[in-house]
């Protein structure tokens, strides 16, 4: 029995119980309590164990009684709601990290070191908890994969999700993050995780099962049973080519092929159906159409000598037609056909930020600025409490999701609809409006028209503002994203989500894809990188 001495609200050292149940919130839980004298025995049940877990917690009162007189036991239930309810205006207390955009770069260093440790090494291994056994030849990582967390039901109690697999998605993400920081090598070599990270891409594609579209290997560049989704080879293909001249030239001919690999197989699946950004829908993606339109457009632009196959230009020009074809004359829907209820659906921001689709879209801004008033606004059924405390007594925010009704929240034994924003939606909003602040500040002309009107009005932009203002204002609302991220972290590292009532950190711990979000954002707003 694990021993917590407490006391009760209004002693020295108040809150105790509540700080307890904030620690163990979206649990249901019993407190039974007994009383002795001047004392009150209570042990704390968790739930969602077998057997369930207990808690001693002797709590002095100020009943006076006979020693050997034993009170009645009590019982009271404690669920989601009325513990953050409790807990949703607590101040936190953690070391005081300075956000602002002079601080950033810096800040950005100590993301990318916590995002490294998601990337093996020859060096540094994982162990695959579904095989821990040191003699199980699947146990431990191959160099380059890149976990997208660390995080598995098997060591993280209250999480229902395996994450040490590598994504090609997020892996490549990764990668691109790693190719910007330009890591110092010696003449005549390459960047060894790039170089990993390239080695292990063939390894996997030589095993992926049934195609190359696979989303998701194992730690050993095995094929696990999961979804296909075409924009991880295109996804891919671009982290690869802007790594390509820190390669040494023996990976950069493992690049060709892997590249290669990758377009014959686009070529011919672009125009059919996929799993969406978030595997959960099939249909026609628009992020996937995107990424696809991007990976085309690069190649045909590359200077390393990557044969373009012939094809190419006819993908290109159906792929901007198709993408055209996901406008709904309010927002452009996230998949076709479309799931009641969807959109306004993040993962349009992302296409913008990953693939082809302009910052200057008035269309795309049009649905931006849906999704952040969706979360931000105390109106909308969808809104996150959080954001309305940030606003009001922080001056930061808003926290986005993904998508409306979303009720992933790590824990698949209690879902919680709606309460649950994400880190790297946030970064990527924050990122689009410092990417249209330097397109606006190089072109000093403003994409507001009918469609964009409400996304630069959120921001307090109208037809009349001066152009350097429009700027200012649009860095200052990334600003207030990111500082959102910053404060909700835990010391920084960053989890997949956080509550959307009290704003605590939630679901998979250190998620890889949150640091590289986070560090896209802050070069589109700094214009620096981190010193890899």
């Amino acid at each position: 029995m694990l021993e917590i001495n407490l006391v009760p609200p209004g002693a020295q050292g108040a809150g105790g119980l509540e700080v307890l149940a904030e620690v163990l919130a979206g649990r249901t839980r019993r407190l039974e309590c007994t009383q002795y004298g001047a004392f009150t025995s209570c042990s704390l049940v968790v739930g969602d164990f077998d057997p369930p877990l207990r808690f001693s917690l002797p709590i002095r009162t100020e009943f006076r009684a006979p020693p050997e007189t034993k009170m009645a036991t009590t019982s009271i239930r404690f669920t989601r709601t009325q513990v953050t309810a409790q807990v949703a205006g607590t101040p936190k207390v953690s070391p005081q990290i300075a956000w602002s955009d002079t601080g950033l770069p810096k800040l950005a260093q100590h993301m990318f070191s916590l995002m490294l440790r998601n990337l093996a090494s020859d060096g540094f291994l994982f162990v695959d908890p579904n095989h821990p056994d040191p003699n199980d030849p699947q146990s431990f990582s191959l160099p380059g994969c890149i976990i997208a967390a660390p995080t598995s039901a098997l060591n993280t109690p209250g999480i229902y999700q395996d994450y040490v697999y590598n994504w090609t998605r997020d892996a490549a993400i990764t990668a691109i993050e790693i190719a910007a920081a330009k890591m110092p090598t010696a003449p005549g070599s390459g960047v060894q995780p790039l170089i990993d990270y390239v080695n292990f891409a063939q390894i996997c594609q030589n095993n992926a099962t049934p195609s190359l579209a696979l989303a998701s290997y194992t730690i050993r560049g095995l094929s696990r049973e999961w979804t296909e989704q075409t924009d991880g080879p295109a996804l891919q293909t671009l982290a690869i080519l802007m790594a390509y001249d820190q390669l040494d030239p023996a990976t950069q001919t493992v690049a060709n092929a892997v590249i290669n690999n990758n377009l014959n197989y686009l070529l011919g699946t672009y125009q059919g159906q996929t799993f969406n950004l978030w595997e959960e829908h099939k249909g026609f993606s628009f992020f996937a159409r995107s990424v696809q339109l991007r990976c085309f457009q690069a190649i045909e632009a590359n200077s390393v000598g990557i044969p373009v196959p012939p094809g190419t230009d006819a993908a290109i020009t159906w792929l901007q037609t198709a993408l055209q074809q996901h406008w709904n004359g309010a927002l452009y829907v996230s998949i076709m056909p479309a799931p009641p209820g969807y959109d306004a659906n993040t993962d349009i921001i992302s296409a913008c930020l990953y693939g082809a689709v302009p910052c200057t879209d008035t269309k795309l801004l049009a649905t931006a600025a849906q999704v952040r008033d969706q979360w931000e606004n105390p109106n909308s059924p969808d809104h996150y409490p959080i954001n309305v405390t940030d606003k009001n007594n922080r001056g930061i925010g808003p926290l986005l999701g993904r998508y409306p009704g979303d009720v992933y929240d790590g824990d698949v034994n209690d879902p919680s609809a709606g309460d649950h924003p994400w880190a790297l939606c946030t970064c990527n909003l924050a990122e689009l409006y410092y990417t249209l602040a330097n397109q606006i500040q190089n072109s000093q002309a403003v994409p507001l028209d009918q469609f964009s009107t409400m996304f630069f009005s959120q921001i307090g932009v109208t037809q009349d503002t001066p152009v350097a203002e429009v700027v200012s204002q649009l860095q200052n609302a990334g600003d207030a994203m990111l500082a959102a991220v910053i404060y909700h972290s835990d010391h920084l590292e960053l989890s997949e989500q956080f509550d959307g009532v009290t704003g605590y950190e939630k679901s998979v711990r250190n998620l890889t894809w949150s640091y590289a979000a986070f560090l896209s954002a802050v070069r589109a707003r700094t214009g620096q990188t981190v010193q890899g």
